[in-house]
Parts: structure tokens; C-alpha cells; sequence
């Protein structure tokens, strides 16, 4: 038999574990295939591709983001090769089964739960005798009757074969992201998420598990996450593997968690403060909902004080990225709630904040439980909640111009020190600023367009007009900063109209060769040349001392020569700055 499992991922840097597992539980008594395609390809060129491997079973990976652009695909294969028999599994189709299989009468058989020893029982049957009824976690129609075999026992993790070593990944491995899995199963039961229905976590063999990350650091592999749904469930399991990785890394690799941050230890957060290298950790932490009433609702403990604690300290120590989530949409948050759980979230200045909506997914308490709260949602994948009985559908279209600004101006650190200091001194709350222009930006028309990096400056500067700031100079001035600080070279013409003319710029350089402690003993150490500084340079004067506002936060109206240096042997952007005073500006006029 050719056999091939496939999937579409969404995006071409993402790999499927699934596919591995499956792959490396088939064989060596079957050759299996992966194939991997993206939601963004053509169908006709996946099957395409498909067919030109003349396959006698194809499987499927089936998720919320691609079941629709798969079921396409399997449409089409049937008409052109109707004998090729074609095998779903995954989280989509192991629930509302009978609904899928009258659905799609081109799928032969869906493998319910946890696949790898189902998917090779199958193998055997199609093989063989064609038992079918045999094998246990599958279910099928035959003459319009239903074939639903209940779920076996589930596989003993630690004999489970490696699904990290397959020679047709190793020229990839540097390219894309490496999912790796330690555990399986929640110890929590949020109604919202398919990870409650699994009771109990299981563990891979941990020394198998370090022998992997070798090979696969070893074969380039540079960002490597822990698709485990709580990495840090078990203290002494977690230290094991963080000590294991800080001793055992190579430059350049990144290692992603999902940790459930109201459990961690202090001195556990400590020791990655002490140790781990900056940058080779990040952590993604679900908060949801900072509303206790809503979080019962689901049956989601948390405890945000400890949560805090958590975040504060490990973004005190400078070494971990953290990304965190929200879910607008949880039972019982209105629009007021989750602005309140937006803001405290904010307040926390993680690097990513993550603004997501509820997804009533199949198979999990809240979907069964949707008419109780009066849930409007999408009939197809996603599932996406549209509007339920405190939260309106115009509210949840003003929920997502927040989300859309959040992207562009926050997640993208395009901006970091404007918004800063817009959501702490000309704001209510955070929430208020992103609601309002992400308001604007809507009426405007601006989210049916694309945009350049110039266009998100000079369309915040358009919205801050029509705020009437009383320090409108100030903003811009921070703006500018953003701007210049986040560009690698030297811009060829900024977006707004410099405050230094040409022939003031010229003076002030002059001054700057004569007396380079003008601008600080490091800049003094660059010993910048003439040429250097109008090739590598830019000028601008700033309305307040910036220096200052770094070290304490306060605002001092008073006029700052900044120059930005583009080092390109360092490939570093570099900020000095003065006052004004310090200059002779009677010869700069």
C-alpha cells in the first residue's frame, strides 16, 4: 500500500506532530509518507501533488483552522481517484462524530482520540482480512448505518518511538518551528478547551525526550516548543528540563512553554532569573478572564495575585519573553468586564498580549452548555462566538478594533514608548486608548487597506489630532523616538518634517567633532569620523529630556539634541543625546 498523512498547516513554518507520531508508530511494517501543505495553498495544487503520489490511503490531520480548506481537498481526490481511501483524525473530527460522517460521505474512516496505535490496527485491517469492526477508536458508515468502535486504552508513553528523527525533516529544521511533547492531558477542567475532557497527565520517557532535543539542536533546529498543555505541573519535572536546557543549549536556539503562571514557584522563577541565558526561554501564559465569578463559571482556577507575582518577577529578571492570553466572550463578561480585564492584564506590560475570542469548540462543556448563556456563534470552524446574552455583537465588533491595534501598535513594539506614555498620562485606562482609535481607524477606512511603517505613525498622529492633546509636541516627540530607535538604517526621509535644518545640522556635527563628550563618554568611545556621521546619523531635537524620563519616569520640559547612530558592524541602533544648552547656539542659530 502507498500511505500518506497530510495536513494542512497554517502556516509554512509550522510542522505537524501529529503526521510524526503517526509515521514513526507505522513503521517499520508500513512505509509512510508525510506530506505537508499550508491553508493558503491552492487546493487543486495540493491535490495535485497528492495525486501525482498515486496514494492508496490518505490521512488526514484535521484541525479548527483547516477542516474546511481539507474537506475541499478531499472532495476533489475522490473524483479523480475514487479508490484512494481516505482516513480523518484529530481534534475536529473526534467529536460530533455521526455528524461528520453524514456530512462527508467521502471519508472512509475517522480515528477518534488519540490515533498512533489505531491508525496502524487500521493499516492492518485495510492490509488484511478488513475487519473493520475489530479495530477499536474508529467509526464509519456502511449501508447508512453507523460503525462507532469505543476508544482503547491509551498508549503507554514512555515505549512510544521517536517522531523527531526522520531524515526527510533534517533540511527544515532551522527554518521552521519543532513542536515537541513532553506530557499529554490537563490536570485543569476550563469548559472551554478540549485539553479538560483528558483526565489525568501522562509523561514521555524524560531521558528519550533530552536525547531528542540533542539530535534536534544538534540538526539546526532553533525554535523548539513544548506543545504540553501545563509544562511546569509537576516542580521537580520542570526544573529537570530548564536545568537540562540551560546546561545543554546551543547559541541561538529559543525554547517555548505554555505554563500556568499562579503555580510557580518563586524560587523556581528565581533559579531561570539567576541561570537561564536572556532570550532562550519564553513562556506563554493563559489568563483569560481576571474576573473570579467568570473563571468559576468555567471551572478555571486562577489566582491573579499569584499570577502577577509570576509575571513581575520574571519580567523583573530581563531573561524570559512572556506572551499572554485573553479570551473575550467567557460566560458572564460583558463589554465593562473585559475592559477590566483588559487593563489589569495590560498593566502587567507583557511583550505579547494576545486578544482572542471564545470558540465553542466540539466536544467541550461550553458548547454543550451554549443555549444557557444564549451563544450566537459560527456554524463552520472556528466556531467563533458572535454575541451571547451580555456581550452584543456591536460590542464584539468594538472588542476586535482593539484587537486589531493591539497587533499593529503593541505586539509589533513599534511603539513602545508613545503608548507608554499615552495609556499612563492621557488615558483612563489602556483600554480606552486602543478602543478609541482602533474606533477611528475603523471610520477611517483604514483596516480594508494595507499599510507601511510610515502609515501606522502618520495614521496615530492623524487620530492624536483629533484628540486635542495639550502636549501634542511631547507625543511627537516620542514618536519620533520610536521610529528612529526601531529602524536598522539610516531612514531615507523620516515621515515628518525635521525640527534641525540642514544648515543648523551641519553646525551641530561641528560641535560634536570638536567635543564629542558633548554627547556622553560611550558616544566619545565610537570616535565617529565626519563622514561617518552624516552617512550613519540623524539629528533631531526633542521638546523634553528624555535621559531623564528613562531614569525616573518624570517629564522635563526642556529642548534634547538626540542623535541616532546606525552601527553597522555592530548592527546596532544607538541613541545619545544632550540638552540644548550644552551647545553653542549662537553659532547654530
Amino acid at each position: 500500500m502507498n500511505i500518506i498523512v497530510a495536513t494542512l498547516n497554517a502556516k509554512f513554518i509550522h510542522t505537524n506532530l501529529a503526521l510524526r507520531y503517526l509515521k514513526a508508530y507505522a513503521e517499520p511494517d508500513y512505509t509512510v509518507e508525510m506530506a505537508e501543505y499550508t491553508i493558503k495553498d491552492p487546493p487543486m495544487n495540493i491535490v495535485t501533488d497528492l495525486y501525482q503520489k498515486k496514494p492508496d490511503i490518505i490521512g488526514f490531520s484535521c484541525y479548527i483552522w483547516n477542516i474546511e480548506e481539507t474537506i475541499k481537498v478531499i472532495s476533489m481526490i475522490k473524483k479523480i481517484s475514487p479508490h484512494t481511501k481516505i482516513i480523518l483524525g484529530g481534534p475536529e473530527v473526534t467529536y460530533d462524530v455521526t455528524y461528520w460522517l453524514d456530512r462527508l460521505s467521502d471519508v472512509d474512516f475517522i480515528v477518534i482520540g488519540e490515533g498512533e496505535k489505531t491508525f496502524k490496527h487500521l493499516l492492518d485491517e485495510l492490509h488484511g482480512q478488513e475487519n473493520f469492526t475489530d479495530v477499536s477508536g474508529i467509526a464509519f458508515k456502511k449501508n447508512g448505518s453507523y460503525h462507532i468502535s469505543p476508544q482503547r486504552n491509551k498508549v503507554d508513553l514512555r515505549e512510544m518511538p521517536s517522531p523527531y528523527r526522520f531524515e526527510e525533516d533534517v533540511e527544515n529544521l532551522s527554518k521552521r518551528v519543532v513542536y515537541i511533547e513532553t506530557s499529554r492531558g490537563c490536570p485543569f477542567s476550563c469548559q472551554f478547551c478540549l485539553s479538560s475532557i483528558e483526565v489525568g497527565v501522562r509523561y514521555f520517557d524524560r531521558e528519550k525526550i533530552k536525547d531528542d532535543i540533542r539530535y534536534l539542536m544538534k540538526n539546526g533546529a532553533k525554535t523548539i516548543k513544548f506543545v504540553d498543555r501545563t509544562f511546569n505541573i509537576s516542580r521537580s519535572y520542570a526544573m529537570e528540563m530548564f536545568q537540562f536546557l540551560i546546561d545543554e543549549h546551543l547559541p541561538g536556539t529559543v525554547f517555548q512553554f505554555e505554563i500556568t503562571a499562579d503555580i510557580m514557584r518563586p524560587e523556581v522563577i528565581q533559579f531561570l532569573n539567576d541561570n537561564a541565558p536572556k532570550g532562550l526561554f519564553r513562556f506563554e501564559i493563559g489568563v483569560q478572564s481576571t474576573n473570579d465569578a467568570v473563571n468559576e463559571l468555567v471551572k478555571r482556577k486562577q489566582n491573579f495575585a499569584k499570577l502577577t507575582r509570576t509575571v513581575t518577577m520574571v519580567k523583573e529578571g530581563r531573561k524570559v519573553d512572556q506572551h499572554l492570553d485573553l479570551i473575550a466572550g467567557l460566560p458572564d463578561e460583558n463589554y465593562e468586564s473585559f475592559r477590566n480585564t483588559f487593563n489589569d492584564v495590560f498593566q502587567l506590560h507583557p511583550e505579547e498580549l494576545q486578544l482572542g475570542f471564545l470558540k465553542l469548540l466540539r466536544g467541550t462543556g461550553l458548547r454543550l452548555e451554549a443555549s444557557k448563556y444564549g451563544y450566537v456563534y459560527m456554524d463552520q470552524a472556528p466556531y467563533e462566538m458572535l454575541s451571547n446574552n451580555v456581550l452584543s455583537f456591536d460590542e464584539v465588533v468594538r472588542i476586535k478594533q482593539v484587537e486589531d491595534i493591539l497587533e499593529k501598535y503593541w505586539n509589533a513594539h513599534r511603539m513602545d514608548e508613545t503608548i507608554h506614555y499615552l495609556v499612563n498620562h492621557h488615558y483612563e485606562t489602556p483600554f480606552d486608548f486602543f478602543q478609541r482609535f482602533g474606533t477611528f481607524w475603523e471610520e477611517k477606512g483604514w483596516s480594508r487597506i494595507g499599510h507601511q511603517l510610515e502609515d501606522l505613525f502618520k495614521r496615530l498622529q492623524e487620530y492624536l489630532l483629533t484628540e486635542d492633546f495639550p502636549e501634542e509636541d511631547v507625543v511627537l516627540g516620542f514618536m519620533k523616538i520610536d521610529y528612529l530607535a526601531n529602524q536598522r538604517y539610516k531612514p531615507r526621509k523620516p515621515w515628518w518634517t525635521s525640527s534641525v535644518a540642514k544648515s543648523h545640522r551641519s553646525k551641530y556635527y561641528q560641535q560634536i567633532l570638536q567635543n564629542p563628550l558633548l554627547l556622553g563618554e560611550e558616544f566619545q568611545e565610537e570616535k565617529l569620523d565626519e563622514k561617518d556621521l552624516y552617512k550613519h546619523t540623524v539629528l533631531e531635537v526633542l521638546p523634553f529630556d528624555y535621559t531623564k524620563y528613562q531614569k525616573t519616569g518624570v517629564l522635563t520640559k526642556q529642548k534634547t539634541l538626540v542623535m541616532v547612530y546606525y552601527d553597522q558592524k555592530q548592527q546596532k541602533t544607538k541613541l545619545y543625546m544632550s540638552t540644548l544648552d550644552s551647545f553653542n547656539l549662537s553659532s547654530v542659530g
